[in-house]
């Protein structure tokens, strides 16, 4: 009865992710953060050389001898600038590309369409005050509008404008024909010209009758009304365990469930941890516990379902020969938090004995590093690390070097190990009975 009903589970979940998965826009968001990350860590490795190398009161440059080094503090923080304080334009430019590319358009011009669509509903004043005196500065970009604050509307202006675009571009009557004489590329940009200055006026239009009507800019209400909702639910513990276990589930009936969650996770986790490097390159207090090294170094250690805990634990009871094999076969990748081939090798897979500990171990290590870091037991994460960065070096590095953090990894890597261990211990029994 219970393989019947996994069975029916699989089916179900299978069908739905297969629809998921197709839908076109969760694609190319997919996509275009994937494309993101390295910029979201060379802006995280600016901050980690900022605190670590150039710091005059923390870094290398308090010794007497590499006080230079406090002077090239600029480089690293210009590094952290371009990155993570443009993170929207460089996210509305690649969802742009990435869509024209399932619209069967060539090159990145569509990219440049999606960026002035953006900017063409962002305001370009900026209002403060000085000495009680109201002051309007014209013609400049305030910093929300690039960096992650701005992100879910340039994803909703990038998607429209391009499939706007696209559509303009298939009109027959707005295509401008020139003589065969005329080199592919020149032909190619006057074909372009029509759809192009349509979509920004339709855009620009658009945003100003957003402001018209509702005295709001597009960005204060899709910020205030989507972004920030959504944060806020990431940002607490039920947010991020139910998310979690939705992956997990997905994962245990054979389907990627890290790609299944992408499309919320990524726009959400990754903003989290771009802002709270940002806040730590100028001295602010950190306002995220939960970001993407945070998923990685709580929840996702040794790969999903913290697998780095069942192969200790078949290190240490396994008996049954086929586990062994598996294990060994999946340390050196689960160093790297690679777990494909125990997910599927073991398998945890349609397995109801080792599905039960592989969905619940992230749910409470997960808990366990946010009380931590919510306590200040372990510091909350500022570096954006790549995600095959080994244990406990993640959290090292994630956090600029504290040890609370290590700490905190380092249990729940031993609390994970003693969750699998009885689920191996029947594991071998089954084995036994079988044979």
């Amino acid at each position: 009865m219970g393989s019947g009903f996994m069975g029916k589970l699989s089916d179900v979940l299978g069908g739905f992710a297969t629809k998921v998965n197709s839908l076109r826009y969760i694609m190319v968001i997919k996509n275009a953060f994937s494309a993101l990350i390295p910029v979201i860590i060379t802006g995280a490795f600016g901050t980690l050389f900022s605190a670590m190398v150039f710091d005059a009161e923390n870094g290398l440059a308090k010794i007497e001898f590499l006080r230079f080094l406090a002077e090239l503090k600029p480089i690293a923080s210009s590094i952290s600038y371009v990155t993570l304080s443009f993170l929207t334009i460089y996210a509305v430019f690649l969802i742009g590309i990435e869509l024209a590319k399932l619209n069967k358009l060539k090159g990145v011009f569509p990219g440049i369409i999606a960026v002035m669509s953006y900017l063409s509903v962002t305001p370009t004043i900026y209002q403060f005050l000085s000495d009680d005196k109201n002051i309007l500065v014209e013609n400049v970009l305030a910093k929300q509008y690039t960096d992650t604050k701005g992100l879910f509307l340039g994803m909703i202006v990038a998607i429209l404008s391009v499939e706007l675009y696209s559509w303009l571009g298939r009109q027959k009557k707005l295509q401008i024909k020139m003589p065969d004489t005329v080199p592919a590329n020149v032909s190619a940009s006057f074909s372009a010209l029509v759809p192009t200055i349509i979509t920004i006026a339709v855009m620009a239009t658009a945003g100003f009758v957003v402001k018209a009507i509702t005295g709001m800019y597009a960005y204060d209400i899709i910020y205030h009304l989507v972004q920030r909702p959504l944060e806020g639910v990431v940002q607490g513990l039920p947010g991020i365990l139910l998310l979690m276990l939705i992956a997990q589930i997905f994962w245990v009936i054979g389907i990627h469930g890290n790609q299944m969650i992408k499309p919320i996770r990524e726009p959400l986790l990754l903003a989290s941890i771009a802002v709270n490097t940002e806040a730590f390159e100028s001295g602010k207090e950190i306002p995220n516990i939960i970001t993407m090294p945070f998923w990685d170094m709580y929840m996702s250690i040794g790969g999903s379902g913290v697998t780095i805990g069942l192969l200790v634990a078949v290190f240490l009871v396994g008996k049954r020969e086929d586990m062994r094999e598996i294990t060994k076969l999946s340390s050196a990748p689960g160093i790297f938090n690679i777990n494909e081939p125990v997910i599927f090798g073991m398998p945890i897979m349609l397995n109801p004995i080792l599905a039960i500990p592989f969905i619940i171990t992230p749910l409470i290590t997960g808990t366990i590093g946010y009380f931590a870091t919510a306590t200040g037991l372990a510091a909350k994460a500022v570096v954006m690390v790549p995600w095959p960065m080994p244990p406990i070096v993640n959290a090292y590095l994630a956090t600029a070097g504290d040890l609370g953090a290590v700490v905190t990894q380092i249990v729940c890597i031993i609390v994970s190990i003693l969750i699998y261990l009885p689920f191996v211990k029947i594991s071998n029994t089954t084995q036994q009975k079988n044979s």
